[in-house]
């Protein structure tokens, strides 16, 4: 079976909220969290934090996790984990954001077995149905559309697809008839990790530079991305507010 790690990106640096991976939800550093929500997994050999900022580097070792320095130019994560899975052994890279404490581990399971499964899939990722107007709207909310093999055709910030005959203009989208169907992505990646490594040696494609989303990159240059369905949601931790919001979200769950 192949072997398969995750590599969490943190940076210390952050334009909306400086030391995100330090900030302490309910009395633990965020990267913590996050990091023993993916231990949960049961399909992987290893979890990895890759950063350029030796405060996060002995916060991670501090609480017994796998830290990796990295360079400090890397114009995203991706560029990060690239670098840090390079001396790894293994087959499978899978990219969890250092800010989103609630992530699932049968989310981490599910990109590793459609890699496991799907032979010609070079990425994986999920996504999940969206009845939110609100979500279908929002250019802060990727949308995603696939074939009838379950590979992504298109990402957008735009909504997708548009359904011509129901929706007579942005002002007017509603999802009230059951063959509307419209998918959020979820940001949780997948790698092969030599699909990885090219990936991260690519130039930026031209939708890429419009959309400003990466995956499309990988799409431009014909790389497939098979992509599942899930049930489930991340809840990502942007700004100090955000953070608030999780801890009074623990405090009533606990």
């Amino acid at each position: 079976m192949p072997r398969a790690v995750v590599v969490i990106p943190a940076r210390f640096d952050s334009t909306r909220f400086p030391g995100k991976p330090l900030a302490v939800l309910k009395g633990k550093p965020l990267i913590q969290r996050v990091y023993k929500q993916v231990a949960f997994a049961s399909r992987i050999d290893g979890i990895f934090v890759a950063t350029d900022d030796q405060r996060i580097f002995d916060a991670v070792t501090e609480f017994g996790g796998k830290a990796i320095m990295t360079s400090s130019a890397h114009a995203s994560g991706t560029d990060r984990i690239a670098e840090a899975a390079r001396d790894i052994d293994c087959d499978i890279v899978i990219n969890v954001q250092a800010d989103e404490p609630f992530i699932r581990p049968e989310m981490v399971d599910d990109v590793v077995e459609l890699l496991e499964d799907d032979q010609k899939a070079s990425i994986s990722t999920l996504a999940r149905r969206t009845t939110s107007v609100k979500e279908i709207l929002s250019p802060d909310v990727v949308k995603v559309v696939m074939d009838n093999e379950g590979y992504a055709m298109y990402f957008s910030r735009s909504p997708i697809p548009y359904y011509r005959d129901e929706w007579k203009g942005l002002d007017s989208i509603k999802v009230s008839t059951s063959h509307v169907s419209v998918f959020k992505h979820v940001g949780i990646y997948g790698f092969r990790k030599d699909s990885l490594m090219v990936f991260s040696g690519m130039e930026q494609g031209k939708t890429e530079k419009i959309e400003k989303l990466e995956q499309l990159r990988a799409l431009a240059c014909g790389m497939k991305i098979k992509v599942r369905e899930t049930i489930y949601d991340t809840i990502g931790i942007d700004t100090i507010e955000d953070l608030r919001k999780a801890e009074e979200w623990l405090n009533l769950s606990s």
